[in-house]
Parts: C-alpha cells; sequence; structure tokens
C-alpha cells in the first residue's frame, strides 16, 4: 500500500535542517530514522506512526493518538496518530520533533547489510 505522499514531503520539511536523518521503507510506510532507529512513518494505512518511547502512556492521553497493533501485538513506545492530529504544521512538527528525541536517545544503531544467500556473515 502506497503512503501519503503529501504527508512525507510535509514530514522531510520539517526534518530539512539535520543530517543525521535516513528514510527507508518500513512497515508498509515511509519511515525516517534518526540514529539508526525509526523516528517515525508515513503510513499507507492513514496516520503517522510516531516513536514516543517512555513518554508512551502520556503520547497516548493526547487527542487523535492510538496505540500501535500490528499483527495482532501491541507495539509499546510507538503510537498511530490519525491525520487530524497533525493537520496543521505545528501538531506535524510536535509528533516528528517527539519522535526525533525518542529515537536520539536510544543507543546508536550500526545499519544492516544484506548478505547473499548461504554466505557466511563476517564477525
Amino acid at each position: 500500500m502506497p503512503y501519503d505522499e503529501n504527508t512525507a514531503a510535509r514530514v522531510r520539511k520539517v526534518l530539512a535542517g539535520r543530517r543525521d536523518v535516513i528514510e527507508k521503507k518500513l512497515m508498509g510506510g515511509l519511515s525516517f530514522m534518526v540514529n539508526g532507529s525509526m523516528s517515525c512513518s508515513v503510513s499507507g494505512r492513514g496516520g503517522l506512526l510516531v516513536r514516543v518511547g517512555e513518554a508512551y502512556e502520556d503520547a497516548l492521553r493526547e487527542p487523535y493518538a492510538a496505540a500501535v497493533e500490528m499483527r495482532g501485538r501491541v507495539m509499546g513506545g510507538f503510537v498511530r496518530v490519525a491525520p487530524e492530529g497533525y493537520r496543521t504544521e505545528a501538531a506535524l512538527k510536535k509528533w516528528v520533533e517527539r519522535g526525533v528525541t525518542a529515537a536520539a536517545e536510544r543507543p546508536a544503531t550500526k545499519a544492516r547489510g544484506k548478505t547473499k544467500r548461504g554466505a557466511k556473515k563476517k564477525s
């Protein structure tokens, strides 16, 4: 399912001043990685998936925010924000910055390279 290009462009605008952002297609959408961890993702299902980390319970109390369920499991530390929750630029910026903060607080993650089938990974 394709992601919302308009929302992706708006997120790019919010993140434009950062040099540590990588875009990656993950989980049915376009994810924005900071420090090697997903900060937020523009979904094809509608809404914005945002990493909130330890602020999970507080984030769930925000208007238009809901728990994220994938394959029958709730993903702690992430919320899905309905489009009404980031309609304005200020609201989108607030959510994107929450995701950046939560991702930046995680230990740096190395990019994983793909290995060919049957090849041994170098240690």
